[in-house]
């Protein structure tokens, strides 16, 4: 399903029109990212949570050259599926 097919599936679940099913993804997908951005962990009970994690600098290897490259230290989002969520797909 891509980000169309998604939108298009809310809005038949909403009842609203594509347009507004639209704009709600894409205040949920700005209030994600500005809430991370801040620091801030996000919990949906039922659904999982979204946080940021910090990845160390590290050494890496040129797969071209072989030469070791020093990789920078990032923050990555990360979601984590909640147990209800999880335990849904296995029933």
């Amino acid at each position: 399903m891509n980000k169309g097919e998604f939108v298009k599936t809310i809005a038949q679940k909403m009842g609203e029109t594509d347009k507004k099913a639209d704009a709600f993804y894409k205040a949920f997908i700005d209030t994600v990212a500005e809430a991370l951005k801040d620091g801030e962990k996000i919990n949906l009970v039922g659904f999982g949570s979204f946080e940021l994690k910090d990845k160390p600098a590290r050494e890496g290897i040129n797969p071209r050259t072989g030469e070791k490259v020093s990789i920078p230290a990032t923050k990555t989002p990360v979601f984590k599926m909640g147990k209800a969520f999880k335990d849904g797909f296995n029933k």
